[in-house]
């Protein structure tokens, strides 16, 4: 696939509509990273969103299974890639050769809308390479106009592909490949909060205790380098200071970054510790698009809807622009949540909410139906609030703070559950509360635990020890025993994972020939 790279040109006529998008997009007040768009034919389009959106990545065999998978549902008419575009600086875009040109004008709309997500979101500067440490709380959510930020992760993943590729060279595909199944499995083991913070300055540690006292025997002071000399005494203070080293808790205080201590502390080879920090490494990189999968989406789809509604759409593309935006935004049938419908729902209440003035302490508190149905103060604060809320939010605290009781009755929004006595789902409730409550909990951590290494020599056996974070919600009992033996395959000893199951304290156990289930001591 790395032939394809910055080879397909867009003809002169798309050129033209790209400046034209990107000045008006300016306007709007719209600030993205230079943007290169190549045409890519279907099975082109196909091989690179099997990467991830990029042309070049490690050798996997789940490559070659994704191509098949996007490939199939394309010729049946299940899907279609419209768009991709990688954060990068310069931002790749990819249009699909053979769509109409009211298809790539809303592409390239749709791009400058995710361009400027990528630059402006506070959870995306974790991606910057020349990341580093915030001197305020200003420095990690606004974008700095005084430096450009660097990232150049399409050099970085071929970089990866490169060193992982020489591994296989020396130490055969197979094991290679292996490993990466392994570390793919706990590739979401990372902390992105505290990657954030990372190169902060330390809060100042408290003063060491004072020495180790030995014990010596009693003696008079003329005689006492004879009845305890310094040998003994030396002898017995490195004694006490190695047991009370083996008492100490390693690490110190739990860490959720469970990658960055296997990578430091595992027991591995060159090659495999290289390996699972490429794995790692990608990891952080994919991690905010999953953190603001609605914010983004929302924000590309409210710019791609303005753009081409109010510049860019002859009238006679009108029907197919129409055709075309009606499938993006729709609602998936009733049963699952579109992340374009529902982000870009709610970036337009949150204008509409304050160019009205609906908002504040005098909303909250008024009581009448009527005069919240009227409410207009014709503040005129809406556009600049889509702004700040793009910059400074992820999809948590989006729904959070923007989803409204008023909001799920407009969208007829509404929680479903399985029915036994129907044999089928079927809508559970519509109660405001309910909605908010289900979907916070699916977009936390994106729905996966949160899991902290506790102890690197657990009970004193070199064992590593883990604890579930639990949150009224049990561990998948077979996918924490696998994880676990992966631990162990990286590790190279037993593996414990601390969780509540059916309300009880347990510990899981592996210790690479069987799987043990206890109860936790209290």
């Amino acid at each position: 696939m790395s032939d394809y790279g910055m080879r397909h040109e867009l003809p002169a006529y798309l050129r033209e509509w790209q400046e034209k998008i990107e000045n008006r997009a300016r306007k709007y007040g719209l600030d993205f990273f230079p943007q290169v768009f190549e045409i890519l034919s279907f099975d082109e389009m196909n091989e690179v969103a099997a990467y991830g959106g990029f042309p070049t990545r490690y050798p996997h065999w789940r490559w070659g299974m994704e191509y098949e998978r996007l490939k199939k549902t394309g010729e049946y008419g299940l899907s279609r890639i419209y768009e991709m575009v990688i954060n990068n600086n310069p931002s790749v875009a990819y249009l699909l050769e053979g769509n109409s040109l009211v298809d790539q004008k809303l592409v390239m709309a749709h791009v400058c809308g995710h361009n400027d997500f990528f630059k402006n979101n506070f959870t995306f500067k974790i991606t910057d390479q020349d990341r580093r440490a915030p001197e305020s709380a200003e420095d990690m959510v606004v974008s700095r106009k005084d430096r450009v930020p660097t990232r150049k992760w399409i050099d970085t993943f071929a970089n990866h592909a490169a060193r992982v590729r020489r591994h296989m060279e020396r130490h055969g595909v197979s094991p290679v490949e292996e490993f990466i199944d392994v570390c793919l499995a706990l590739d979401n083991l990372i902390d992105p909060p505290g990657r954030m913070l990372e190169g902060r300055p330390k809060v100042e540690e408290p003063e060491e205790p004072d020495a180790i006292e030995v014990p010596k025997l009693k003696a008079k002071s003329y005689m006492d380098s004879f009845i305890n000399p310094q040998e003994y005494v030396d002898a017995q203070r490195k004694k006490l200071e190695e047991e009370a080293a083996k008492a100490r808790r390693f690490p110190e205080s739990p860490q959720r970054d469970v990658l960055k201590f296997l990578i430091a502390h595992a027991p591995l080879e060159r090659w495999e510790r290289d390996v699972l920090e490429v794995i790692r490494e990608e990891a952080y990189y994919f991690w905010p698009q999953a953190q603001t999968k609605i914010m983004n989406e929302g924000w590309a789809s409210y710019w791609h809807s303005r753009i081409m509604t109010e510049f860019a759409l002859d009238g006679n593309e009108l029907i197919d622009y129409a055709d075309r935006n009606a499938s993006v935004l729709s609602s998936g049938g009733g049963k699952s949540i579109n992340p374009y419908k529902l982000g870009v729902e709610l970036y337009r209440s949150i204008e509409e909410r304050w160019d009205k003035g609906q908002f504040g302490k005098e909303w909250e508190d008024c009581d009448s139906m009527e005069e919240r149905r009227h409410w207009d103060r014709r503040l005129g604060l809406g556009r600049k609030k889509v702004f700040e809320v793009r910059a400074l939010h992820n999809d948590v605290t989006f729904i959070d703070e923007f989803l409204t009781p008023e909001f799920c009755i407009e969208h007829k929004m509404f929680t479903y559950a399985w029915s036994n006595r129907n044999d089928r789902f079927e809508i559970d409730t519509r109660e405001f509360r309910a909605i908010k409550d289900k979907l916070l909990f699916k977009l936390t951590n994106f729905g996966q635990p949160f899991i902290y290494i506790e102890d690197g020599n657990y009970e004193n056996r070199g064992e590593l020890f883990l604890r579930h974070d639990h949150q009224g919600v049990d561990l998948d009992l077979e996918k924490a025993r696998e994880t676990l033996r992966c631990l162990f395959r990286v590790w190279k000893r037993p593996a414990a994972l601390a969780t509540t199951v059916d309300g009880r304290a347990t510990t899981l156990r592996y210790d690479g020939k069987e799987h043990t289930t206890r109860p936790s001591p209290k």
